[in-house]
C-alpha cells in the first residue's frame, strides 16, 4: 500500500441515474417513484435550444414541488462551449430548494473546466447564502477529457462522480460507430474463421476507474442507446461492474431494474463474500495469513475483495 492512502468514495448507492428532459414536466412524479438511486434531470442534449429556459424553470419548481424522496437529485447543466451553462448554473442555484443535490457537467476536458464551474458556484452560494453546498458529476466524452481524467478526478472537493459519454466520446475519438455503447460490429477478432468480439469501451472504462478509485470518486457507466435490447444492456452492465464501476445510467424506465440487478451483489455473492471475512478472521487470529477455502488460496487481499462486496450490499440495504 501506497504511503499516500487512497481514499473512499462517497457512501451512497449509486446503481442506476434516470434521465429525464426538464421539458417535459409529466415525467418528473414518475421519476421521482422509481426504483433508480439518482435523478438526473436535463438541460442539454435532450432539450431543444429555443426550451431552455422554460426547461430551467421547471427544474426549479420541481426542487420545491416534487417530493424526491431519498434521490439523489441532480441537474445536468449544458457545455461550457454554449451560451447556456452560465444561466444554468445561476438562475438554478440562485432559485432552486436545497433538495438540489448536485450539478452534472458534460464535455470537461480539462481541469480548467471545473475550475470556472465551480467560481461561479461559490460565488451563488455565498451570495444566497445556500446552506447544502452542491457536489459534481462530469461527464468524460472527448479525447481531451480522457487524456486528462486523473487531474479531473482531483480537480475539486466538490466532485463526486464522474461517468463515460459514449456517443460524444466515440465521435471526439473518430470512431467509426453510430451505436452508443456495447458490442460493437465491426471491433472484432478472427479464430479459425470465427468473430470474437471484444470491448472498445474497455481502456477507456479502466482508466476512468482508476482515475476514480485514486481520488475517491464514483466511476460510473454511461448509457446504453438501444432500450429494446435488455440482454445486451445487462451484458454492459455487467462488464462495468466486473471492472469496478459501480452503477449506469438509463435513458429509458425499463433499464433502471436491470441497472439495479447488475450493481447489487447478488445473496450468493454476499454469502460467499462473508463467509471468506468468517475464515481469514479465523486464520488471523491462528497466525496465519492464508488458508484454503473451497479449494482456492484466500488471504488479505481476499478480505479486501470480500469487504468490497459488503459495504455494497450494506448501501443497497440502507436504501
Amino acid at each position: 500500500m501506497s504511503f499516500r492512502v487512497q481514499p473512499a468514495a462517497p457512501a451512497r448507492p449509486n446503481r442506476c441515474q434516470l434521465f429525464g428532459p426538464g421539458s417535459r414536466t409529466e415525467l418528473f412524479e414518475k421519476m421521482a417513484k422509481s426504483a433508480a438511486d439518482v435523478i438526473n434531470l436535463d438541460l442539454e442534449d435532450s432539450v431543444a435550444p429555443s426550451d431552455k429556459d422554460v426547461a430551467r424553470k421547471n427544474i426549479i419548481q420541481a426542487t420545491h414541488d416534487v417530493d424526491w424522496g431519498n434521490k439523489y437529485l441532480s441537474v445536468r447543466i449544458n457545455g461550457l462551449d454554449t451560451e447556456h451553462w452560465y444561466k444554468d448554473v445561476v438562475d438554478v442555484l440562485e432559485n432552486a430548494s436545497d433538495r438540489l443535490d448536485q450539478i452534472m457537467i458534460p464535455m470537461v476536458g480539462c481541469a480548467e473546466d471545473i475550475y470556472a464551474v465551480e467560481a461561479l458556484v461559490a460565488a451563488v452560494e455565498k451570495a444566497k447564502g445556500r446552506k447544502k453546498p452542491v457536489s459534481f458529476e462530469v461527464i468524460i466524452e472527448t479525447a481531451a477529457g480522457i487524456a486528462h481524467v486523473e487531474e479531473i478526478a482531483a480537480s475539486s472537493p466538490r466532485m463526486q462522480a464522474i461517468s463515460l459519454g459514449y456517443a460524444d466520446f466515440a465521435a471526439s475519438m473518430g470512431m467509426q460507430t453510430t451505436g452508443i455503447g456495447g458490442t460493437q460490429e465491426n471491433y472484432y477478432m478472427l479464430r479459425d474463421g470465427e468473430k470474437h468480439f471484444t470491448n472498445p469501451w474497455h481502456w477507456a472504462q479502466a482508466k476512468i476507474v482508476a482515475a476514480c478509485r485514486t481520488h475517491g470518486v464514483l466511476p460510473v457507466d454511461g448509457p446504453f442507446g438501444d432500450f429494446s435490447d435488455d440482454e445486451a444492456f445487462v451484458a454492459q452492465a455487467r462488464r462495468s461492474a466486473t471492472l469496478g464501476m459501480v452503477g449506469k445510467w438509463a435513458i429509458h424506465p425499463k433499464q433502471v431494474k436491470l441497472s439495479n440487478e447488475v450493481f447489487s451483489p447478488s445473496v450468493e455473492a454476499i454469502a460467499e463474500a462473508r463467509e471468506i471475512l468468517a475464515e481469514m478472521e479465523k486464520a488471523n487470529a491462528a497466525g496465519m495469513g492464508a488458508v484454503t477455502y473451497k479449494g482456492k488460496l484466500i488471504d488479505q487481499a481476499s478480505m479486501k475483495q470480500a469487504e468490497v462486496i459488503v459495504r455494497q450490499a450494506e448501501l443497497v440495504a440502507n436504501i
